[in-house]
């Protein structure tokens, strides 16, 4: 089998700067000059025969001809780099995960040891950050986020659901000499007042979604945060009750009621569908799904 292709150079060059969008970085990746860059893409729209991308003058944009032809080139490019991968052996490098601060904290760093235990050539990075990642311009591998698990150009895997449920301190519950009920809640501090989570559950627990309105507002950023501040005795935090399953235990968090809120999103390990088959992808998908069913959902 014979195949007709234009130079490899041409190739890297396109790829790299619709990827980029931008000559400049696709020069800088490639450790080429912003001219030979150029003149790469040129010698590729004399052998396509159109042009591939228009030039602005502060900005290049893909052709109709160049958005057909850059996705097919990203993905040869990935399935290359995967085969080399899965040719040298085993999964090896660096895995870069990026999660929201809550998962990381409380499930995904006192698991990760059995990963890097059963895979010790592969170092692991947890960046813990809210926003989310784009895997085009970010060296990132995966990322595990919160949301309905569509995402243009990403493969999907549910983990866990993002359900919620009032906790507080015991300490706090008895001064008031205890929650029995919904309405005891109304009688304590809050910690966030302003999370979307209370008016699903205020609705869910036939109480008023609106007597939340004159509470001071505070917003710590993040699930975690309003955990300890819970814990602290500061007021009554909305939580999801599978991350908090010690600290229940340790008697730190207390869950009076049986209530529980979903508001029917969840969190996924998602990542380019270019890259399903990575080696290092692969390994951790396979051991998050199954540690995941060791533990019936988290």
């Amino acid at each position: 089998m014979s195949f007709q292709l234009p130079p490899l150079a041409a190739i890297r060059a396109f790829e790299a700067t619709a990827r980029l969008g931008s000559f400049t970085k696709a020069a800088a990746e490639l450790g080429m000059t912003q001219a030979a860059v150029s003149y790469q893409i040129k010698l590729l729209e004399e052998r396509v025969g159109a042009p591939l991308f228009l030039r602005q003058p502060r900005q290049i944009v893909l052709t109709e001809v160049g958005q057909r032809l850059a996705p097919a080139m990203s993905e040869a490019f990935s399935l290359i780099s995967d085969a080399y991968a899965s040719a040298r052996g085993e999964a090896q490098g660096t895995l870069t995960v990026s999660t929201v601060p809550t998962f990381a904290g409380q499930w995904l760093a006192g698991r990760l040891g059995s990963f890097q235990f059963a895979h010790p050539a592969l170092a692991v990075k947890v960046e813990s950050t809210g926003r989310l990642v784009d895997f085009d311009r970010e060296d990132v591998d995966v990322a595990i986020r919160a949301g309905n698990g569509t995402w243009p150009g990403l493969t999907t895997h549910f983990l866990l659901p993002t359900v919620f449920t009032p906790m507080l301190s015991p300490a706090l519950a008895e001064t008031i000499g205890g929650v029995k009920e919904p309405a005891d809640l109304m009688r304590l501090p809050i910690v966030d007042p302003g999370d979307p989570w209370w008016p699903l559950w205020l609705r869910m627990a036939g109480l008023p979604t609106d007597w939340l309105k004159d509470r001071p507002r505070s917003q710590l950023g993040s699930q975690i945060f309003e955990a300890q501040a819970a814990m602290a005795g500061r007021g009554v935090a909305l939580l999801t009750p599978g991350f908090y399953r010690e600290e229940i235990a340790a008697g730190r968090l207390l869950q009076p009621l049986d209530l529980i809120g979903d508001d029917g999103q969840a969190y996924y390990l998602a990542y380019a569908e270019a890259r399903r088959n990575a080696p290092k992808i692969k390994a951790f998908r396979d051991w998050i799904l199954g540690e995941l069913k060791v533990a019936g959902g988290g």
